[in-house]
């Protein structure tokens, strides 16, 4: 299992549009992957369940994959979130 923080920097927050390009990237991937915002967590692959957090501007997220790929999984959300400018690791 690995997992990573960011805190959100996107004025925005998550929306529609980047939560979809981060579910499209989580899907190639074997490997479960989560989505926490405080005690919610839902997994990665749901755009329904990505919305549902409604996450804002200043909000950490911690994003965590198990399996096979865990590792390639969470360098390819990592580079997603930097492409996207909408949050920094920490």
């Amino acid at each position: 299992m690995l997992s990573k923080k960011f805190k959100v920097t996107s004025e925005s927050g998550i929306h529609a549009r980047p939560a979809t390009i981060l579910v499209n990237e989580a899907v190639k991937f074997k490997s479960d992957i989560e989505l926490a915002l405080e005690s919610k967590v839902v997994n990665l692959k749901s755009i329904m369940g990505v919305m549902s957090l409604g996450i804002y501007n200043g909000e950490i997220i911690t994003i965590t994959a198990t399996g096979d790929d865990e590792a390639q999984a969470i360098d390819a959300l990592t580079d997603s979130i930097y492409e996207m400018h909408i949050g920094k690791e920490i």
